[in-house]
């Protein structure tokens, strides 16, 4: 980030100078984390339930912070006196109740600051990797700020926003929620130019609802943008005229040959899956991404829909599509000796987990196509009936062996024996210290197993007993 002046720090969130000259004092970015601080930027400290990030101002000091921003009232009250106290040395400190909420406010500031469009990008699955095709694609022709991993939170998004400057050319921002009212509160942080809205569905169901829920929700973004920007939607999303009614800024739509909408202003046809990946006809283009799936199509649609957006021609961005990878933990394929492995671990919902079968259905050449399901969290009321519901899919759509973990996954097992599956090919397991012990003995020689539940599953740890177990080819 360019530099900041201590001062307008305390301009823009409110805060209290304890000790230093602010008029004086700059700061080459902010830090939340004395682990990652760098020389000259400003500590910020964070406090939890389990955690008070005063305690670290000392270790803030000693990695090279130029100021520090702590919780306090800012009045010479016996905290305020005790703070200087205990740090000592001349290192300008600055105070508020409440550090968060100031966090969100310099960044709100910071942003009213530059001058490049910020795609704001939501849905309920697939956001963060239309975020990476993004980052991807665009840095091929200008200068991109991208939400580092998945920082789509109300600290992840103003940590983004402050890692731009007066180069920055584009940014790519993921806009997360879990309860109503948190994509508009980010909305006001990030003042998006532009959003994507990937799609509408069963996640997050706890705090939302229901699927009308999770539609004025994410339609939140699409009501924050302004007349001149534009919004992509998914045109086979049920809730696509109900988002498009909430802007009045500019819908480019895209689609997939065979989905339940209208055609898209981006419409892919013939699609082809292979060893390579994907290759499918764009717009007179023929597109190859090494990205597996429909959904993936999908995803890379809804970023060739920003470049629509934005002026940039499609011929100069579609070069760089063959270089695209896949996050980590997202569909990542692993060949080991005798047996590929899709780990998708990172995170789950039923249209996310429908996505993932539907590859690994389409999977042919080994011996069982195997999915490995935990718990898909979140999902309220209805989290027994749409565990049942995938687990059924899941028989029907090919898939030759069901290992289910978690106590919701029991659902899905009975779900996998109405669709067709015998009681052999479906294995339920209660807990993941359980299924990593049990795993070997379930996958054979010659399978391709994908393995995907909720981050909370922690699903991972099967992924790295299979490794241990079968090894690499490398």
């Amino acid at each position: 980030m360019k530099q900041l002046l201590l001062q307008d720090v305390l301009d823009s969130t409110g805060a209290v100078l304890l000790r230093g000259d602010a008029h004086q004092v700059y700061v080459h970015g902010v830090s939340t984390d004395t682990r990652t601080l760098e020389e000259g930027q400003l500590f910020l400290s964070l406090s939890g339930p389990n955690f008070d990030g005063n305690l670290f101002a000392q270790r803030a000091l000693e990695r090279g912070a130029a100021a520090l921003f702590l919780r306090g009232d800012g009045t010479q009250s016996e905290q305020s006196q005790a703070l200087l106290a205990e740090v000592p040395g001349d290192v300008p400190i600055v105070v508020h109740p409440d550090p968060r909420r100031s966090l969100a406010d310099l960044a709100a500031w910071y942003r009213s600051t530059l001058e490049a469009p910020v795609i704001g990008i939501t849905g309920s699955c697939g956001k963060t990797t239309v975020k990476n095709i993004i980052r991807d694609l665009f840095s091929s022709l200008m200068r991109v700020v991208a939400s580092p991993s998945s920082f789509n939170n109300d600290i992840g998004v103003p940590h983004t926003l402050l890692l731009g400057d007066e180069d920055t050319q584009l940014f790519a921002i993921e806009l997360g929620t879990n309860s109503p009212g948190e994509i508009a509160s980010l909305c006001r942080i990030a003042r998006p130019s532009a959003g994507v809205i990937t799609n509408v569905g069963a996640a997050h169901l706890e705090g939302l609802g229901d699927l009308e829920g999770v539609a004025r929700e994410k339609g939140d973004l699409a009501a924050s943008l302004p007349k001149d920007g534009f919004l992509v939607l998914n045109a086979d999303c049920h809730f696509t005229r109900h988002l498009r009614a909430r802007t009045s800024a500019r819908v480019i739509t895209f689609s997939v040959e065979g989905g339940e909408g209208e055609r898209g202003d981006l419409d892919a046809s013939e699609l082809y899956f292979h060893s390579g990946g994907t290759t499918f006809r764009l717009n007179g283009f023929e597109v190859t991404s090494p990205l597996l799936g429909t959904h993936n199509v999908q995803n890379l649609l809804a970023a060739l829909a920003v470049a629509v957006g934005l002026g940039v021609p499609l011929e100069e961005l579609l070069p760089a599509v063959a270089h695209l990878q896949g996050g980590r933990q997202r569909m990542e394929r692993i060949e080991l000796e005798g047996l590929t492995v899709f780990d998708d671990t990172y995170n789950s919902n039923p249209d996310a987990l429908r996505a993932a079968v539907r590859v690994l259905s389409g999977m042919h050449g080994h011996k069982r196509r195997v999915l490995v399901i935990g718990d898909m969290l979140e999902l309220g009321d209805l989290a027994a009936e749409l565990h049942h519901e995938v687990g059924r899919e899941a028989a029907q759509a090919g898939i030759d062996a069901i290992f289910a973990i978690g106590e919701l996954a029991k659902a899905a097992a009975a779900g996998a024996l109405e669709g067709g599956l015998s009681a052999a090919a479906v294995t339920h397991i209660d807990h993941t210290d359980h299924a990593v012990e049990e795993i070997e003995g379930i996958l054979q020689d010659g399978d391709v197993v994908l393995v995907k539940g909720s981050r909370g599953m922690r699903l991972e740890r099967v992924v790295e007993r299979i490794r241990h177990r079968w090894g690499s080819e490398g």
